[in-house]
């Protein structure tokens, strides 16, 4: 529910954020009682959901809307609980067969759990295990592999590597810690010491650096939108939901301390003495290393240890997301901080304006804030001097385990999507011809494995109907069943769609029953249907679904004539 607060023109407010403020106060600890009494019991949320909330002083609704909502507190849960991946890169490794195996070897159907009581199997997208799926967190311990199930039934060690990654620009921006051992934290004291935020605000400016979570907003704009105003709060969004990415966890689990470092120059910039951090509950050890960075840091001086404390060293928090894609669009995921559904709202007004608990609030992705300390080092112009005309610096490129060196890349923006390929990734493994090409997560889009000679930029991507998103590339070989492929991807956009408008909570329900289908190609009554979700639907999930759809059918031509509608 939403409407306007009297005598507050065009402020926005809900019956949420209403009923916490009164009970509870600004922050909200619904999220964390919610969590806590879901790791405490295997029963359904109507069982528990209503008395964490009591517990906080909500109504039982207020906690019921959030434990019916996101799939870590919903699904079922037995003694041992498995998340198995099913997003496109492991379909892709094992053509989706891995599920039904894993299922097999557990003796429980995905969505339930076992007779005896003792493990429960839930399917999630994604692990960020792109470079070695298929993939599956037992608790909290991950196994990759082919052989996953039998890893699974514990016929094997669990497993999983590290995460490979290389710099291909010869001078790291966003692996300067990975790969050259540099520290952020130096650059954020020098700053905090000897900067105005307006300096700071200037330099990332000058660099041009635009949001690297998708939508590729102007950072500096977004800064100086809060800038002035009382109370701003950052949020770093390390919910990396594009499957076939995996460069934020990289990042939040290699280097913390340079996420931490952007998000502090962020704050400074900003003039906000509080940031948050929001990690998806499926990167657990992303989760550890960073509140063990937080630690740290605050006894280093370099972070505050309260909020009444924080002054130019502000006070950060780690919060554990709890497994929804649409929670990573940023009023989404404000939603979920407050303890909401986590539901897209619309804009006006905007985060910058009223965000979390009212308060003016910039959403940057964990890479976004990653570049700032390198950018503050070395200076914006430098910054700006890399990457293609218009699109500024470098990217964190992540390659799936269909080629024969799968890892994560740092490239200068512009680099042709033919030489991240062919020259870094070395083709597909034992020689395999790419048929297709996905870039950018599910609702990025794909290119036909012999139509690669285009730049990766969101400029040139987009003339080709793709995006660059979170910039994950997912090969195809021709092992792949392109009908299976596109009804994957509606699957994906049906389970994930927040239900919060109408085109996108049916169109994609609709889209799925005529990928499944087998009969005729899709006419005039899909065709009406995807310019109502391009057109119509609240957020850019429900838009680009249509677009990713489009893309597909032309990647693969004739097998899927019709969806390029």
């Amino acid at each position: 529910m939403t409407g306007r607060s009297p005598g507050v023109p065009g402020r926005h407010r809900d019956a949420l954020r209403a009923l916490a403020a009164r009970h509870t106060g600004r922050g909200g600890p619904l999220p964390a009682a919610l969590e806590r009494t879901r790791a405490a019991t295997t029963a359904e949320p109507g069982e528990w959901a209503p008395q964490a909330a009591a517990a906080v002083g909500l109504p039982g609704a207020a906690g019921l809307g959030p434990a019916t909502y996101f799939a870590d507190l919903a699904a079922p849960r037995g003694e041992r609980h498995v998340r198995v991946c099913t997003a496109t890169a492991c379909f892709a490794a094992r053509g989706g067969r891995h599920l039904a195996e894993v299922e097999e070897a557990l003796g429980v159907t995905a969505g339930h759990v076992a007779v005896d009581g003792r493990t429960s199997l839930q399917t999630v997208h994604c692990l960020g295990y792109c470079y070695a799926g298929p993939a599956a967190l037992d608790g909290t311990r991950p196994c990759v592999g082919a052989d996953l199930a039998d890893r699974l039934a514990r016929h094997a060690q669990p497993h999983a590597s590290g995460i490979p990654a290389a710099d291909t620009t010869g001078a790291p921006v966003l692996l300067a810690g990975v790969v050259n051992g540099e520290s952020a934290w130096d650059v954020w004291r020098r700053a905090a010491t000897g900067l105005r935020p307006d300096d700071v605000r200037e330099e990332v400016a000058a660099s041009g650096l635009r949001g690297r979570g998708g939508a590729g907003f102007p950072v500096a704009a977004k800064w100086a939108a809060v800038a002035g105003k009382p109370d701003p709060v950052v949020v770093a969004n390390g919910d990396e939901g594009d499957p076939g990415s995996y460069a934020d966890r990289l990042l939040m689990e290699e280097d913390p301390q340079r996420v931490l470092a952007g998000l502090a120059l962020a704050c400074f910039a900003c003039g906000g003495r509080r940031g948050t951090v929001l990690v998806r509950s499926e990167y657990p050890r992303a989760m550890t290393r960073l509140r063990r960075a937080v630690r740290d840091a605050v006894a280093a001086g370099d972070l505050a240890a309260s909020v009444e404390t924080a002054g130019p060293q502000p006070f950060v928090e780690i919060v554990e997301g709890a497994g929804s894609y649409v929670a990573g669009e940023e009023t989404a995921l404000i939603a979920r901080l407050e303890g909401a559904r986590g539901c897209a709202r619309p804009r006006p007004p905007y985060p910058t304006d009223h965000g979390l608990w009212d308060a003016p609030t910039v959403v940057n992705n964990v890479e976004t804030l990653a570049s700032v300390p390198w950018i503050l080092q070395h200076g914006g112009a430098a910054y700006a001097r890399r990457g293609a005309p218009g699109e500024t610096g470098t990217k964190l490129v992540c390659l799936s385990e269909r080629f024969t060196r799968p890892a994560a890349y740092e490239v200068e923006i512009g680099t042709p999507v033919s030489e991240i390929v062919t020259r870094f990734g070395g083709g597909l493994k034992n020689g395999r011809e790419l048929v297709a090409l996905q870039i950018g997560g599910p609702l990025g889009g794909f290119l036909a494995g012999n139509a690669l000679d285009v730049p990766l930029a969101s400029r040139a991507l987009a003339d080709r109907g793709a995006a660059l998103g979170h910039a994950g590339l997912v090969a195809f070989d021709a092992d792949t069943d392109p009908r299976e492929l596109l009804r994957h991807l509606w699957e994906f956009a049906a389970d994930e769609s927040c239900g919060a408008c109408s085109p996108c909570r049916v169109g994609t329900r609709r889209g799925l029953e005529l990928a499944r289908s087998r009969g005729e190609r899709p006419g005039e009554t899909y065709a009406r249907l995807a310019r109502l979700m391009d057109e119509a639907s609240l957020c850019a999930f429900g838009r680009r679904v249509p677009v990713a759809v489009r893309s597909l059918a032309r990647a693969y031509g004739a097998a899927l004539a019709g969806w390029d509608r």
